[in-house]
């Protein structure tokens, strides 16, 4: 196997291996880039992601909208996402035969709505520009070597000892803390893994009889915390989820985890309302709407299953009409529709999908080249570093920024 001054190394075969690989080899063509994956299978969350239809990015006009969407990594993105944004991966893509398309919440999909075209693009770019992609293979050590570059010893499918001037880490994230332990044995400290973006269990939920009931907008908050998000809310068999759900978890990633995932979410079902704005209201309803039953007329557009659930639980039945609704239920219920208590017992996580909050020190990282500053050569790019988005494109464009810079800074390096 070559191994010269004149080859560069990327280990990972998903999104930011690949971009990592791509960008190295277009930028210079007399380099050899070899992208090596432990397993048999290349790029598997982009095949997976967003339903099968690959969220590759999200509109968003400056590195400052986008941005405000990590939890981890905000501040170090901006100078990156100077360099390469959401504008250039849709120009990227563009270039290479792939149209993206928004949707109204801003995320990004290929319009043939299949993130095969995402794949085999990527895949067709590599090959083209040159990676020698290597599967089933993956390095038993890796040995700086005093002169500066590294000596991989490599086992699997394609077993061998390969000495590279240049080496990209773009493995991803993982849950497990101990499978950092090869990066800290190269001199780099870990920002302890723990799960980001999941949904939350609810054994004893009043809502477990509506499954499949969704709202568009809802506020969910964790009481006795500054945690709080709103979006759509999605009642589940074993919960709730939807993206409100999903995104609190991102934000409050460390914090859930230090509370072993047992707390209450309160749940505000109309956000546009305080406790003294819906009394005005309810009053003002019900001076027009009086003989109207209170349980088979639900108000502010909410699901007619999650309405009925609310009102029996305020102990409002059938045929009460709301000209003879007491005070006490009224209260009740005012409380559900403001903050249904939802006593949360763990969580779930989409396996294939998990997003690992944690990783490779931003402050051991230099943003613009995403070198190493512990170790001369080795950079570092996507899910493995501490970054972390919320849903909507944001993780995959954080891999395609990180893995760009890493690529060409690499390619920039060996001329």
């Amino acid at each position: 196997m070559k191994h010269s001054n004149s080859t560069v190394a990327v280990l990972g075969g998903g999104a930011a291996g690949f971009f990592g690989a791509i960008a190295c080899a277009e930028a210079n063509p007399r380099l050899t880039v070899y992208l090596i994956e432990k397993t048999g299978k290349l790029l598997s969350k982009v095949r997976i992601s967003g339903g099968g239809r690959c969220n590759v990015t999200h509109a968003a006009d400056t590195p400052a909208q986008l941005v405000a969407h990590y939890p981890r990594g905000a501040k170090q993105l901006k100078e990156p996402f100077r360099q390469f944004d959401a504008q250039a991966t849709i120009r990227w893509f563009a270039q290479r035969g792939v149209a993206l398309k928004t949707e109204p919440d801003g995320r990004m999909f290929p319009v043939t709505d299949s993130s095969e075209t995402i794949a085999q693009c990527l895949l067709d770019a590599a090959r083209q520009a040159g990676v020698r992609i290597l599967t089933q293979t993956q390095p038993e050590q890796i040995e700086p070597l005093p002169d500066g570059g590294f000596r991989l010893r490599l086992s699997g499918a394609h077993g061998a000892d390969l000495t590279v001037a240049r080496l990209l880490i773009a493995t991803g994230g993982n849950p497990k803390a101990e499978q950092y332990e090869w990066l800290r044995q190269l001199g780099h400290t870990i920002a302890a893994p723990v799960p980001s973006l999941f949904t939350f269990n609810v054994p004893d939920s009043p809502l477990r009889e509506l499954p499949g009931v969704s709202v568009p907008l809802a506020r969910v908050r964790v009481a006795g915390e500054k945690l709080e998000y709103e979006g759509p809310v999605l009642v589940t068999h074993w919960g709730v989820s939807g993206p409100a759900v999903l995104k609190l978890s991102a934000w409050g990633a460390r914090r859930l985890h230090e509370l072993s995932y047992q707390s209450t979410a309160l749940i505000n079902w109309i956000p546009e309302h305080t406790e003294a704005t819906l009394r005005t209201w309810l009053h003002e309803y019900r001076e027009q709407n009086g003989r109207k039953l209170v349980v088979s007329n639900p108000i502010f557009g909410l699901p007619q299953r999650l309405w009925r659930t609310l009102t029996e639980q305020a102990g409002i039945g059938p045929e009460v009409r709301w000209n003879e609704l007491p005070a006490k239920p009224q209260n009740r219920l005012i409380e559900a529709l403001l903050n249904t208590a939802l006593p949360v017992r763990g969580k779930t996580t989409y396996k294939d999908e998990f997003v690992t909050c944690g990783g490779v020190m931003l402050g051991e990282i230099d943003m613009k080249t995403m070198e190493s500053r512990r170790v001369s050569g080795l950079h570092f790019a996507g899910e493995v570093l501490d970054i972390d988005g919320i849903t909507g494109g944001f993780n995959f464009q954080a891999a395609w920024t990180t893995g760009y810079l890493a690529g060409r800074a690499m390619a920039a390096a060996a001329e």
